[in-house]
Formats: structure tokens, C-alpha cells, sequence
């Protein structure tokens, strides 16, 4: 199978959890109806983005992957075919929380997760109260429609991240995302982080030689002081725009990518021939002191 449809689902989100889930089951639907066949949900879907403060009752909001959430989606998944990407906030064990995305099968069998490697601290992205790093490593899921890789949000910015899920033979990259802009900041400067966040995302399509996907949420939370930028977008891999998300709209969206332009990209431009991996150790240092 060459051709695959992806299914993007960018929503608002609510303080209900379970309005919140029922929320992206009727939206998961709308994507099959479109032909998706792989649908990727945004980060921490089930509630508003909690990591804008450190509150201990948020915790409650975490659960086990597998667990509630992820056998109601396996269900849908079984049902309507599809390969379901499911961001979810994890409880571990006791005092043992992750930022992870479960991957189902169209079948609607549970793949495994991935937990999440970079952990942002900034005002109003407190994520490292909440969660502990990753420690599953890199991962590549082998569904019925290709090989994924599956990163999350502050991963999109570190190349590392991607290359090595490529070089794992993920066939397409997804980035499930919740980030915005603080509603206090300018218009240009607004424009000048989102067109950041894009291009880093790009560069990884056109390094790797992969399609990218990353899906964002939308909407005003924080009272008013966050306003999700969405902007959701697929990007082929040569890094051009095959479709990007409006910034205050939810959105349902399929778009058919070819997988097999990997060869061909990677042919015409041998990025991955021409990787000098005798040379590459120092990267493997926090900064290359001169003594």
C-alpha cells in the first residue's frame, strides 16, 4: 500500500473528560466517513491544557494506558478500520505521571505507547510538574496502513527526535501538539512563532525524507489568556504545505499522502546516503566545551 489517507482532528476542549473523549469519537467518525485511515488526535485531547499551572488536583486527570480511554477507542477503531493516535496523560504508578500517545490498530489492537522524550518548563507550560521524561525511547508502530513514528509537541523541535525515528523506518511522522499563543503578545509576534513551529516541522520532512503531520488544538482557555493557535498541518517530504489548519476553527480534515515518495525524495536528494556517522559522536554531549 502506497497511498494512505490521514485523518486530522483539531478541537477545543472543555473541563469535562468525558465530554471531551465522546468529543473525539464523533469526530474520529467524521474522518472515516472521509476515508481516513489513520487518525491523529491532538495532545492531552481529553481535557483543557492543565500544565498552565502546578495544581496537585490535576493528577486525578491521569489514568492507565491501556486502560478506560484506550478501550473505548479500540472499539471505534475495530469498528470503523481505522488506526487511532491517542494523546493521554499517564498514570504510571503512584507519583509516576507521563505525557504519552497510545497507538490502535485498525484492527482495534493496542500497539504500545509513546511516552514523551522533551519536557518543556516555561510560564504557563509547567509540564515538568507534571510529567516524568520518557524512558521507552524512540518508537515506530507497524499498523495496517504504514510504519508511524509518533512524537509529541516540545519533541518537535529537536532533530534528533526525528532522525532517529526515521532512521527506526517510520514512513510518516505525527506530532499530536497543544501550544499557542499568550493573547497579551502582538500580532508579529504571534506570526513569527507559528511560522517557527512550521518550519522546524518541515525541515524534519525534507531531512528525513518523510511525510510530517502535526495536529494542534484550537481555542481560547487559561480564561482567555491562551488562545490555541491550531494551524494544523501535513507537510510532504519535501517540506510544502499539502494543507494547513484555519488558527480559530475545529477542523476535520483527510488528506491522502503517497508514502512511496520517500524513495524517490531520497533518491534525487541522498540526505541519508550522505550522513556522516563517524563524525556524529559530539552530539552526544550537553555543550562541546573547548577544554
Amino acid at each position: 500500500m502506497s497511498k494512505v489517507k490521514v485523518g486530522l482532528v483539531q478541537t477545543t476542549c472543555t473541563a469535562n473528560k468525558q465530554e471531551n473523549l465522546d468529543k473525539a469519537i464523533v469526530k474520529i467518525r467524521e474522518a472515516a466517513a472521509k476515508g481516513a485511515q489513520i487518525v491523529c488526535l491532538q495532545e492531552l485531547f481529553t481535557s483543557l491544557y492543565f500544565c498552565d499551572v502546578e495544581d496537585y488536583d490535576n493528577f486525578k486527570l491521569a489514568e492507565a494506558i491501556p486502560g478506560e480511554s484506550t478501550d473505548a477507542l479500540s472499539k471505534v477503531a475495530a469498528e470503523l478500520g481505522v488506526v487511532i493516535i491517542a494523546s493521554l496523560f499517564e498514570k504510571r504508578a503512584q507519583g509516576l505521571y507521563h505525557n504519552t500517545t497510545a497507538v490502535l490498530d485498525a484492527d482495534g489492537k493496542y500497539l504500545g505507547k509513546y511516552r514523551k522524550m522533551h519536557i518543556p518548563d516555561d510560564p504557563a507550560y509547567y509540564e515538568k510538574f507534571y510529567f516524568t521524561p520518557g524512558d521507552l525511547g524512540y518508537k515506530v508502530f507497524k499498523t495496517k496502513f504504514a510504519t508511524i513514528g509518533v512524537l509529541i509537541c516540545w519533541d518537535q523541535w529537536y532533530p534528533e527526535a526525528s532522525r532517529i525515528t526515521a532512521l527506526m523506518g517510520a514512513e510518516i511522522l505525527f506530532y499530536p501538539t497543544a501550544i499557542g499563543w499568550a493573547t497579551s503578545q502582538d500580532e508579529a509576534t504571534n506570526v513569527e512563532q507559528y511560522n517557527a513551529w512550521q518550519t522546524i516541522q518541515r525541515s524534519h520532512a525534507v531531512a528525513n525524507g518523510v511525510h510530517v503531520v502535526s495536529v494542534n488544538r484550537v481555542g481560547f482557555e487559561q480564561d482567555g489568556l491562551m488562545k490555541f493557535w491550531g494551524g494544523s498541518f501535513v507537510a510532504n517530504p519535501f517540506g510544502s504545505i499539502m494543507y494547513q489548519a484555519s488558527h480559530d476553527q475545529e477542523e476535520v480534515v483527510v488528506q491522502e499522502v503517497d508514502i512511496a515518495q520517500t524513495d524517490r525524495y531520497r533518491t534525487h536528494w541522498p540526505f541519508m546516503r550522505d550522513r556522516r556517522i563517524d563524525s556524529y559522536q559530539p552530539i552526544t554531549k550537553r555543550f562541546i566545551d573547548e577544554d
